[in-house]
């Protein structure tokens, strides 16, 4: 395939990848591309064939040791070429050394399977109107609820121990980003859970869902749930959960969600040692 180049992706066609991710199902947020692309600019690559976009994938490193996989896509007129086979081989360069993350899509399974990646757990996105969800929340500990628009030191080393790797950088644009909304919550002075919601192609997203039990996760949910204008809760909003937490599962039954959408939680070397039973809402399918 002497004229299928793999680059690096400009920040245009990573919004381009994002809309495919779109046009897949995946529904995406508004300002992901935004958001993603800062933290590893090399790890967004795309697959051009005569200088024409057919594939894209995600390949994130945050630092030396952990990486996350993600946006693994070939345009379907261009699928069974090779040039997803080519592109995810440039992906796993890109991260080589490191222990890797991906969410496999259920057709995808078997192939990242054959790459060497083990599964963990499965994910499931829950969804509902956000009309039908906000009566059964209620205000529960809505006292220590506050915003939350900056990456503190304080919490930055809370998101430590519920994710793999320090993301600094991602948090700035995550907590940033234009339109997204995230709450903290906090008690005695010590963060206990904290949550962003963002806009995406059809209704909203809730991710990151930190919290140290269910009451706080739910407190978060309601304050974030609120603050979305009264014009726009027919929209549905998602909440993509990890099945070993039970709670969570507990939770998303209490309040009428609906399972949408489901992924494997896969690794390439080992499952990291973090606490499910505090992840309410994983923060994206696409970065982790």
């Amino acid at each position: 395939m002497s004229n299928y180049t793999i680059r690096p992706l400009t920040e245009a066609e990573v919004k381009q990848a994002v809309d495919w991710a779109g046009r897949e199902g995946w529904n995406p947020g508004v300002h992901d591309a935004e958001c993603f692309r800062p933290t590893d600019p090399d790890g967004f690559m795309g697959g051009f064939l005569d200088g024409e976009m057919v594939a894209s994938v995600s390949a994130v490193n945050y630092d030396d040791a952990f990486s996350f996989l993600g946006f693994y896509i070939v345009r379907p007129e261009y699928r069974s070429h090779g040039h997803g086979l080519e592109i995810a081989g440039h992906a796993l360069a890109h991260c080589e050394g490191r222990n890797m993350g991906l969410d496999g899509v259920v057709e995808q399974q078997d192939n990242y399977r054959k790459s060497g990646f083990t599964f963990a757990y499965n994910n499931y996105r829950f969804g509902a109107r956000v009309r039908d969800v906000l009566p059964k929340l209620g205000q529960v500990l809505g006292n220590g609820v506050a915003s939350l628009s900056t990456a503190s030191e304080a919490l930055k080393a809370y998101d430590r121990q519920l994710f793999p790797a320090a993301r600094d950088n991602f948090l700035q644009s995550w907590l940033g980003a234009t339109s997204h909304i995230s709450r903290v919550y906090t008690e005695s002075g010590q963060i206990r859970g904290y949550a962003t919601l963002r806009p995406c192609k059809t209704g909203y997203k809730v991710g990151p869902l930190f919290a140290d039990d269910a009451a706080i996760a739910q407190a978060l949910l309601a304050s974030l749930l609120a603050a979305i204008p009264v014009d726009h809760r027919d929209h549905d909003v998602f909440v993509d959960m990890p099945q070993p937490n039970v709670a969570a599962f507990a939770m998303a039954d209490q309040l009428g969600l609906d399972k949408v959408f489901e992924t494997a939680r896969m690794y390439s070397d080992h499952e990291p040692d973090i606490d499910l039973s505090r992840i309410f809402g994983v923060t994206t399918f696409e970065l982790g």
